[in-house]
């Protein structure tokens, strides 16, 4: 895919337990669109480390912490999944304050697998047609949510998919969105 993303700046929010694949694939595709992609997490840890099989998997460099985040510096926003991430994440006030300054501005909230509970906490799963892994259909549908099992939805700037398989469809999405 021959996307355009040069100057682009997208935030990856992430922190300990993220699945490996749905964090380090999506990166590594859009930085080769162009993209510079940051990881930003809370605390002052200097690296995440993520989860993959059923156990830890690799670690990954913390570029920007939470705490001196600003989503104006952001053209987009990647939330990667895992169970045990994006639980710690919608803890974090900041966190979900952080996923609300990107939709206030209007810039794309891409979600894949449990990602997506942070839209439940932000608020942007409201009336909005999404996608997730399995387990979240009634947490979604609870929070105003449209549920459908599809690899990758976009409803506006909110971008969800299920699950590392779509991976593909959901990073070209954000790629499209980062482009239009």
């Amino acid at each position: 895919m021959g996307h355009a993303l040069n100057g682009k700046k997208v935030a990856i929010l992430s922190t300990n337990g993220f699945e490996q694949s749905e964090l380090q694939e999506p990166k590594r595709l859009l930085e080769s669109w162009g993209a510079q992609c940051i990881v930003v997490a809370p605390g002052k840890e200097d690296s995440i480390r993520g989860w993959k099989g059923g156990d830890w998997g690799e670690s990954v460099k913390v570029d920007q912490q939470l705490d001196g985040a600003n989503a104006s510096d952001y053209d987009a926003l990647v939330l990667p999944g895992g169970v045990i991430n994006p639980d710690k994440l919608r803890m974090e006030e900041k966190a979900v304050s952080f996923v609300r300054a990107f939709a206030d501005a209007g810039k794309p909230v891409a979600a894949i697998c449990h990602g997506p509970w942070m839209l439940i906490d932000s608020g942007l799963a409201k009336d909005r047609k999404v996608t997730s892994w399995p387990s979240l259909k009634a947490d979604l549908g609870n929070a105003g949510g449209k549920w459908t099992d599809e690899e990758v939805v976009v409803d506006g700037q909110v971008i969800t998919s299920r699950k590392p398989d779509d991976i593909p469809a959901f990073t070209d999405a954000v790629a499209r969105a980062l482009a239009g």
